[in-house]
């Protein structure tokens, strides 16, 4: 409290707890609704407890600068809009039918096609390396970013302090996350400020959180620097580097179109899966159909997605996974196959 007027952000959480003991809502969107209506975007108070608790976490794990971090927080803006975006995104919100036409169209596929010409040397040398194909370095370039045309309009800053401290149902992730930035502000000698992206704090144009950025990112040229920002060769040397820290198998494939022959009689997945269960051989046995080169023992899964003329049937295999590991969803990596799949084809008809 100050000058005996109580900030605008203690009424609202006095007035968030006062309403979750009285009514069983979902927290996180009552409390965007709250934050939408008592204001936009304000500054963090950094002596609230939790926040304050924050900071000495930091000062007394890490040896941050109390005075640095207090700094750095104190020019932090919470802002609402975040909380409302982050509370219905695409992969949860849209069917298939709705989420691929975002990805695949023409325009997209053909900027991809001239982004691979215009950096064919580097992508290639980049998947030499790496066994992580050229498709899918450009497919996940393309979906992320549009070939880093979209890198996202929201302070990184503010996005993790929104997230961390005034989102309950993932608090605990962002304030992980915002621990990460703060390490890697100060291990890059960045100015936390000036770090640009989505609103869940993605950064750069392969979209790294800040603990894939200190985890996953590299420096591909030797200059020195991990430039996920202008440098495309550690751009995709990085998103090389995070599949194959994730498992991914060179050569192999990643999803084949699937249809169910008249042995099926089970159900189809009400939710997929994130991981394979089945093998190659033991889906063919049930009844679903498909054509792979895979071996029959290749970790396989049936995927079940609403299509535009009904239900679409896909397998992924391994790779494919590995792929959701970049963003957990089944249709962000089929987007990504797909997206990519068809660039290689544009880039091979010209």
């Amino acid at each position: 409290m100050k000058n005996g007027v109580e900030p605008q952000h203690s009424v609202l959480i006095r007035v968030y707890r006062f309403v979750m003991r009285k009514i069983s809502v979902r927290p996180h969107l009552l409390v965007a609704s709250l934050l939408l209506f008592v204001s936009a975007s304000y500054a963090i108070d950094l002596d609230r407890p939790d926040v304050a608790a924050f900071i000495e976490t930091m000062v007394a794990k890490h040896g941050y600068d109390q005075d640095a971090i207090r700094t750095i927080l104190g020019e932090a803006k919470m802002q609402s809009s975040i909380i409302d975006l982050i509370s219905k995104p695409a992969e949860k919100t849209l069917t298939w039918a709705e989420y691929r036409p975002i990805f695949m169209t023409k325009a997209r596929i053909r900027a991809g096609a001239a982004f691979w010409r215009e950096n064919r040397e580097t992508l290639e040398m980049i998947s030499a390396k790496n066994g992580v194909p050229v498709e899918i370095l450009v497919g996940i370039i393309g979906v992320e970013t549009y070939f880093g045309r979209i890198t996202g309009g929201h302070r990184v800053i503010d996005a993790l302090t929104t997230l961390a401290f005034f989102y309950p149902p993932r608090q605990k992730f962002f304030r992980g996350e915002l621990e990460q930035f703060l390490l890697l502000v100060r291990e890059e000698d960045m100015l936390a400020t000036d770090a640009i992206g989505s609103y869940a704090g993605a950064m750069g144009r392969p979209q790294f959180m800040p603990s894939s950025y200190r985890a996953y990112a590299i420096d591909s040229t030797g200059d020195g620097k991990r430039d996920i920002w202008n440098n495309w060769a550690d751009v995709a040397g990085s998103i090389a580097n995070y599949f194959n820290a994730h498992g991914w198998k060179s050569g192999e494939e990643v999803a084949a179109r699937a249809t169910l022959s008249s042995r099926w009689n089970g159900e189809l997945p009400k939710k997929n899966k994130l991981k394979a269960e089945q093998t190659v051989s033991s889906l063919s046995d049930m009844g679903v159909v498909f054509s792979t080169t895979m071996p029959n023992e290749s970790a396989g899964q049936l995927l079940s997605l609403e299509g535009p003329y009904g239900d679409e049937l896909w397998v992924g295999f391994h790779n494919f996974f590995v792929i959701t590991r970049y963003n957990h969803s089944v249709m962000y990596a089929l987007a990504v196959h797909q997206l990519g799949q068809e660039i290689a084809e544009e880039v091979r008809r010209r």
